[in-house]
């Protein structure tokens, strides 16, 4: 499979923008693209990748006073694989993890996409969501699903039907995502930060370099020509 990282968005390097990446996961029709649909409505920009089964929806908006361009990335089917291809985790700033209250399995099959999140994004923040409340009694809202209170995540009951949640919940996830990014403990993550500060670095240093050269040339010239004034000097004396 062709690499994603030739064709979409770099979330490590600033080009004018601050971006992040929040990923959806879980089961097959869970409601992943519906949730973010909710969220954004029509203030959204879908960006069909089909070569890859996914979808990114880019989504402006400020944290903390600072402009934020957000990618949710959905999966666009992938997941029926029960597995998705690493470059959909790569550069990940948070994860959204969905199962459907209506379908059991889903939530049993929470820890497998949990297992591999972690496999390639040991750090990043990861919210649960319980999808579909609206078609079951909200009683359901009362019980607790130990799955997010055992690994000490964020849970929150959701309803992509009429938007329970919905927002409280993507704005959460924004936050977490930018928050990760401003103090990343992930040794990738410090790992490409050092590459692109040695490369900075590099290229400040060639420039500087140019400027010198430049400057001892000038000096050099400036130097042979005052040698060669005072030799015709002392020739007419």
């Amino acid at each position: 499979m062709a690499d994603l990282r030739a064709s979409v968005p770099e979330y490590d390097k600033e080009d004018g923008e601050y971006k992040v990446k929040v990923i959806c996961l879980g089961d097959s029709a869970v409601g992943k693209s519906k949730l973010v649909e909710r969220f954004l409505m029509d203030g959204y920009q879908p960006q069909q990748l089909s070569t890859y089964a996914l979808t990114l929806f880019r989504y402006q908006t400020e944290v903390g006073g600072k402009d934020v361009c957000v990618d949710f990335w959905d999966t666009a089917g992938q997941e029926r694989f029960n597995n998705m291809h690493p470059s959909y985790y790569y550069q990940a700033h948070c994860c959204i993890l969905v199962f459907d209250v209506t379908r059991k399995v889903t939530y049993k099959n929470l820890p497998n996409w949990f297992k591999e999140l972690r496999q390639y994004r040991p750090e990043i923040p990861c919210l649960v969501c319980a999808n579909k409340i609206d078609d079951v009694d909200y009683k359901v809202t009362q019980k607790s699903f130990n799955f997010a209170k055992k690994h000490q995540l964020p849970f929150y009951f959701v309803s992509a039907s009429d938007g329970t949640n919905v927002v409280k919940m993507f704005r959460e996830a924004i936050q977490s995502a930018v928050g990760y990014k401003e103090n990343t403990t992930d040794f990738t993550d410090l790992v490409m930060r050092e590459l692109e500060n040695l490369d900075d670095l590099s290229l400040s240093n060639d420039v500087d370099s140019g400027v010198d050269t430049a400057g001892n040339s000038a000096e050099t010239h400036t130097d042979e020509a005052d040698e060669e004034q005072a030799e015709g000097a002392t020739g007419t004396t």
